[in-house]
C-alpha cells in the first residue's frame, strides 16, 4: 500500500508542476529574471505549496507515525552550518543557471526531454560526490 500511495502522490505532484507550468525551465528563468520581462507565476505556485505544506505539517507534527502506519522522519534541528550553507548555494545556482530544480527534473527525465536527463544525471553525481564527502569526514 505505501508503494501505491508514494505512486500516486509522485503523479499527483507532477500534475500539479505541469499545471503551474513548472516544468518549463524557460518560466523559472523568467521568475528569475527581475530586471526583464519577469514573471511572477513562479513565486504564486511557491506560496500556495507553503501553505499547503504548513496545513498538512500542523496534522503530521502531532502523529508519531503516518497514516499508513509508516514511521514518519521530521527535522528537529535549527542548526544553520557550513554544509547547509554550501548545499543551499549550490542548490541556488544550479537551478538559476538550469531554470530546473529536483521535482521537475525529474518529470522532465520522465518525459524523455534531454534538458531533465541531463540534470538528473548532474544531481545524481551530486548526491554521490556528497555521499563521498560525508564518508571521509566520518
Amino acid at each position: 500500500m505505501p508503494i501505491i500511495v508514494a505512486l500516486v502522490s509522485g503523479i499527483l505532484f507532477g500534475l500539479g508542476l505541469l499545471l503551474a507550468g513548472m516544468g518549463n525551465p524557460a518560466k523559472i528563468l523568467a521568475f528569475l529574471d527581475i530586471t526583464g520581462n519577469w514573471d511572477p507565476s513562479l513565486l504564486v505556485t511557491m506560496v500556495v505549496a507553503m501553505v499547503i505544506s504548513a496545513i498538512g505539517y500542523q496534522f503530521v507534527k502531532k502523529r508519531k507515525s503516518s497514516v499508513l502506519n509508516c514511521p514518519l522522519q521530521i527535522p528537529t534541528s535549527k542548526l544553520i552550518d557550513k554544509k547547509l550553507l554550501i548545499g543551499s548555494a549550490l542548490f541556488g545556482l544550479g537551478w538559476g543557471l538550469g531554470g530546473i530544480c529536483p521535482g521537475p527534473a525529474i518529470l522532465l527525465t520522465g518525459m524523455g526531454l534531454i534538458q531533465g536527463i541531463l540534470f538528473t544525471l548532474a544531481m545524481i553525481a551530486g548526491m554521490a560526490i556528497f555521499q563521498l564527502f560525508q564518508r571521509t569526514e566520518k
